[in-house]
C-alpha cells in the first residue's frame, strides 16, 4: 500500500534478501534532463527518469514557464524552447523538498527578463540559497525581496555577465546553477573548485552540444562554458541512482546470507565515495557488466553479506558521497570497531540537519555514536537493538535510512514518516518488499 504523508512505518527482522533488481533514475542526471532539454531547441526524449515528487516539481515549472514536457509511453518528451524561449508563469513555482530543483532552476532563469516566485515546504524553507544566489546577483540576474531562504523572487536579464567563482564550499548545485546561466551569457564562464563535486551538468552540457571546458588551476578544478550556446534536443537514458542503490547495498551487508544485484546503476567516479568506502570496511561488492550511457558510466553491482570492520572515512570524500551518510552510519551499527566520519558540515543544511537526526536516531536504537563539530563516529557491534522511533523531520533519506537499519535489527524500527520517500524513492517499499525485506505500518502489527 503506498504511503501517505505522516504515515508511520515499522522495519522487522528480516530472513535473507536475495534477488536482482533496478533502482530508480538518477535524480540528479533527471533534474538535469529536463533542464537542459528545455534550454535545447527540438524534442529530447528521456527514458528511466525518476519520478519522484523532487523531478516531477521540476517538469511542473518548466511546463508553467511555457516548456511542454510529457509522459509518453515508458519515456518522457521536452519540447525545448532554444534560447530565450521560456515565458512568464502565471504563479509561483513549486519546488516542494527539492534543493537540486530550485537552485538549478534559478541558474536556467537567470536569462530570461521573467520575474518569478519560488516556493517550497518546511523543509526546503529553511535551507540556505544565498549561496546561490551571491553569483547570479554578480551576472545580472536582480533578487527584489532580497531573501535569502524560499519563498523569494528572482528577475533574470537576458544580458548575463560571464564571471569566474569559487564557490566558497563544495557543491555541485552552486557549480550547476552558475554553469547554467553561463551558456547565456557573452563570453566564458568559470567554476573555479577546491575539491570534485558530481560532473553531471558539465557531462550534460557537453552531450547537447555545448562547449565545457575542464581545466586545472593552482591544484584546483577549472571548469568553463562558453556563453551564447545552441543546444540541440537528444535521447537521455537516465542511469540507476547510486544513492537509491545504497540502500539495496547496505540491507545486503547487514542480513545474513544476503545477495543482491542492482543492475545498471551510475558509477561516476563523483558519486562513488559510498561503494569505496564499503569495500575499505570488507564489502563483498563488486562492479560488473561496465559500460557507458548516455555519456555516463554505469555498471551492475553485486553485493553480499559479509562482516565489516569501522573505518576512518576522509574529509575530502564527502562531496561524492553527501547524500550517503545517513545509510553509512546505520551500516556502521553493524561493524566491528568505531567508524569516523569527517567532514559533515553540508549535512547540516540538507532536507533536514542530518547529522542531528542521524546521531538522534543511532541513539534512540542503543547504537553507540557522538557527533563533534563536523565529525560523526559511530560504535559498531555484533547487534543493534533497536526498539526506537525515528523522528524523519521530512527528509526522505532519514527515513531510508533507518527502516534498512530495523531489517538485522533486534527489535523493530520505526520511521515516524514514510511518505516523505515519494520525493526521491516511490518504489522502496515495494522493491525491498520483493527482496525479502519486512515493512509493516502500526496497525498491521499485532500482539
Amino acid at each position: 500500500m503506498p504511503q501517505t504523508a505522516n504515515s508511520p512505518l515499522i522495519s522487522l527482522r528480516s530472513g535473507p534478501l536475495s534477488g536482482s533488481v533496478s533502482v530508480p533514475g538518477d535524480k540528479s542526471i533527471s533534474h538535469r534532463a529536463l533542464m537542459l532539454g528545455a534550454l535545447a531547441s527540438g524534442r529530447t526524449r528521456i527514458s528511466g527518469l525518476l519520478e519522484g515528487e523532487d523531478v516531477l516539481n521540476t517538469g511542473r515549472g518548466l511546463a508553467a514557464m511555457g516548456c511542454p514536457v510529457h509522459r509518453l509511453g515508458g519515456a518522457w518528451e521536452v519540447l525545448g524552447r532554444g534560447v530565450g524561449g521560456l515565458a512568464q508563469p502565471e504563479g509561483p513555482l513549486d519546488f516542494g523538498n527539492s534543493g537540486t530543483g530550485v537552485r538549478l532552476m534559478m541558474g536556467l532563469e537567470a536569462a530570461y527578463e521573467i520575474l518569478v516566485r519560488l516556493v517550497g515546504d518546511a523543509s526546503l524553507s529553511r535551507r540556505p540559497m544565498g549561496r546561490v544566489l551571491d553569483p547570479l546577483v554578480r551576472m545580472g540576474v536582480e533578487v527584489p525581496d532580497g531573501a535569502r531562504t524560499l519563498p523569494l523572487s528572482l528577475r533574470g536579464t537576458s544580458d548575463l555577465l560571464p564571471i569566474e567563482y569559487q564557490p566558497p564550499v563544495a557543491s555541485a548545485q552552486i557549480k550547476s546553477a552558475i554553469l547554467l546561466a553561463g551558456l547565456h551569457a557573452s563570453g566564458a564562464t568559470s567554476v573555479i573548485e577546491p575539491e570534485a563535486t558530481r560532473d553531471h551538468t558539465e557531462r550534460m552540457v557537453r552531450y547537447f552540444g555545448g562547449e565545457v571546458t575542464i581545466g586545472e588551476r593552482d591544484g584546483k578544478r577549472l571548469i568553463t562554458v562558453r556563453g551564447n550556446a545552441e543546444l540541440e534536443g537528444r535521447s537521455v537514458e537516465v542511469p540507476g541512482d547510486p544513492s537509491s542503490a545504497a540502500f539495496l547495498a547496505a540491507a545486503a551487508l547487514m542480513v545474513p546470507r544476503s545477495e543482491i544485484c542492482i543492475k545498471g546503476v551510475l558509477v561516476n567516479p563523483t558519486r562513488t565515495g559510498f561503494y569505496t568506502t564499503l569495500r575499505e570496511m570488507g564489502a563483498d561488492l563488486v562492479f560488473q557488466n561496465e559500460r557507458e550511457q548516455g555519456g555516463e558510466p554505469v555498471a551492475d553491482i553485486t553485493v553480499r553479506h559479509a562482516k565489516l570492520n569501522g573505518v576512518r572515512v576522509p574529509p575530502e570524500r564527502a562531496p561524492s558521497m553527501i547524500d550517503e551518510y545517513p545509510i553509512l552510519a546505520c551500516l556502521a551499527a553493524y561493524a566491528t570497531g568505531e567508524t569516523h566520519m569527517a567532514g559533515l558540515a553540508e549535512l547540516k543544511v540538507k532536507e533536514s540537519d542530518r547529522l542531528a537526526a542521524t546521531l538522534a536516531g543511532l541513539k534512540a536504537n542503543g547504537v553507540r555514536a557522538s557527533a563533534d563539530g563536523d565529525t560523526l563516529c559511530v560504535a559498531g557491534g555484533r547487534s543493534v537493538p533497536g526498539g526506537g522511533t525515528v523522528e524523519t523531520h521530512l527528509d526522505h533519506r532519514i527515513a531510508m535510512a533507518f527502516l534498512t537499519l530495523g531489517l538485522a535489527a533486534d527489535r523493530p524500527v520505526t520511521v515516524d514518516d514514510a511518505g516523505i520517500i515519494a520525493t526521491s524513492f516511490p518504489e522502496f517499499r515495494g522493491l525491498m518488499h520483493g527482496l525479502g525485506a519486512r515493512f509493516a505500518a502500526p496497525e498491521d502489527i499485532r500482539g
